[in-house]
């Protein structure tokens, strides 16, 4: 996969409309490049840390006993 990707590729890959990409840009919840007038670019690295997934099942139950092994009582 590139680094950088479109708009319109970043909406192929997570799922979500180039409307919500564009007001998280806005927002400053995702940086952006523009390259050239019209072509805006955003980093793979961060859509990934934006659209991160949530731990599920066998996950989760590991996070939970390794945070309960980590309390200091």
């Amino acid at each position: 996969m590139p680094e950088w990707l479109s708009l319109q590729q970043a909406d192929a890959v997570h799922g979500v409309s180039v409307d919500t990409l564009r007001r998280r840009i806005a927002s400053g919840k995702l940086r952006a490049s523009r390259f050239g007038v019209r072509v805006i670019r955003v980093r793979v690295e961060d859509l990934d840390k934006l659209f991160r997934t949530i731990p599920t099942g066998d996950d989760l139950t590991q996070r939970r006993a390794r945070a309960r092994n980590q309390r200091p009582w």
